[in-house]
């Protein structure tokens, strides 16, 4: 019973950290590249528009937007398909599971941006507060996953919590504080269309054609109404049911019919199947898709897609910084928000947990010890996947963007180092035991 509880959440991981090596290498061939002679194609690549073009009408942007603003819509997108599921069946179902991650989500949040505004002075900088919020949950499940089975499974399942509730906390953050001017008739459309798909949802009616078909509405509504379009993958998230609408012991009664009408069709002699075969099939077609969750489906579909190409090919398009004059660089601002990620994280999520376990606010799994908390919570300081995205909406000007990024590159980098040294000479309990 346990094995098949644990399984989609151990496949979970695999693919997440098969995702976070992937996302170390696009980072290395980033930096590489855009530091090599052929720097010049690098950046140019990013500036190359695509779009439609006629006489009376044009919508293009450069790829380096499409990536940002339209593949991570797909990512926000996969984010709300796993906050949906874990709020209404997973680990934030009830009082007691959310506590832990929940405090530690907290403390992963706030104290950070209280490490970036005390040792940031310059008020045109102040806007990065946001960037040192959210965890990478690839790139952090890598680093536990190197640890082997040091690491025990309930301190995996409280690192991708939290995380999640970190990156449902920036998602509210960039939707509030990041947002431009505001075209009100646009998003008041997208969100009757948003209204509408729920009600859908609500009745059970779930089609592939009309969620792809009104996110891409949603998702042009949102970039017209000057709110960052990326928020239309959260929110299109919500629209998918997550209950079956069939359960498993009709399915089953199903299944046991179609297998005895298979038994009884006709076989051919040709390597083909006969129409009765064809028939039977159609129908166990049929009822699979009735059987399976949509959400749990979907999610299942694009995490591949999003952990192998979408966040490695955005670490490509955002992590080259030429580095061949520092001098342009603002280093205040890089060492702040290293400072609000190593520390911010390492101490802000350790620090809250511990207080609230000793109000007897929450309860720590019996196999997860103090020092196992203190590591990962150096971990959650790897910020990059939503740390990039965040600094891209906070400046325009390239000084203080490429100083926010080796800032997170430091951060991440130092944190991933310090977690994995706090953990990697940390017993395990449950192994002792």
């Amino acid at each position: 019973m346990l094995k098949k509880i644990l399984s989609p959440f151990q496949n979970f991981i695999k693919i997440e950290s098969l995702g976070g090596l992937l996302l170390i290498l696009a980072t290395l061939i980033a930096l590489f590249w855009a530091n090599s002679p052929f720097s010049a194609s690098y950046f140019n690549l990013w500036k190359f528009r695509l779009g439609i073009i006629t006489e009376t009408y044009e919508f293009s942007k450069p790829l380096f937007l499409w990536i940002n603003d339209g593949l991570m819509a797909i990512f926000f997108f996969l984010i709300g398909l796993e906050i949906k599921r874990e709020v209404l069946i997973g680990e934030l179902n009830s009082v007691r599971k959310v506590a832990f991650p929940l405090f530690g989500a907290i403390g992963g949040m706030l104290v950070p941006i209280c490490v970036f505004l005390a040792f940031n002075q310059n008020s045109e900088t102040e806007l990065a507060w946001g960037i040192p919020m959210a965890t990478d949950i690839a790139f952090s499940l890598a680093i536990l996953n190197m640890l082997g089975n040091k690491v025990p499974m309930n301190l995996k399942i409280f690192l991708t919590a939290f995380a999640i509730v970190d990156d449902l906390g920036a998602v509210m953050v960039i939707a509030l504080f990041y947002t431009g001017t505001i075209q009100i008739s646009m998003l008041l459309t997208a969100f009757l269309i948003l209204g509408l798909l729920y009600f859908l949802a609500y009745k059970g009616y779930y089609s592939k054609f009309l969620l792809t078909f009104s996110g891409i509405v949603v998702w042009f509504l949102f970039l017209k109404a000057g709110v960052h379009p990326t928020l239309a993958g959260i929110l299109m998230a919500f629209c998918v049911p997550v209950r079956q609408t069939i359960k498993t012991p009709a399915f089953m009664g199903h299944f046991e019919e179609i297998y005895r009408d298979i038994q009884d069709a006709r076989v051919l002699s040709k390597p083909v199947l006969s129409s009765g075969q064809l028939n039977q099939l159609g129908r166990m077609e049929h009822f699979m898709v009735k059987f399976r969750s949509p959400l749990q489906s979907l999610e299942h579909n694009l995490h591949g897609w999003v952990a192998y190409f979408i966040v490695p090919i955005f670490a490509l398009a955002n992590a080259g910084i030429s580095l061949k004059d520092l001098g342009e660089i603002d280093y205040v601002l890089a060492i702040n928000i290293t400072l609000a990620l190593l520390l911010g994280k390492g101490f802000g999520v350790s620090l809250v947990v511990y207080i609230a376990e000793k109000l007897k606010w929450l309860v720590v799994p019996g196999d997860i010890g103090q020092r196992q908390i203190f590591g990962v919570s150096f971990l959650a300081g790897i910020g990059f996947t939503m740390a990039f995205f965040i600094a891209n909406l906070a400046f325009e000007s390239s000084l203080y963007l490429n100083s926010a990024k080796i800032g997170i590159l430091l951060g991440s980098g130092l944190s991933a180092m310090v977690g994995y040294c706090i953990l990697a000479t940390t017993k395990n309990r449950k192994a002792e035991a």
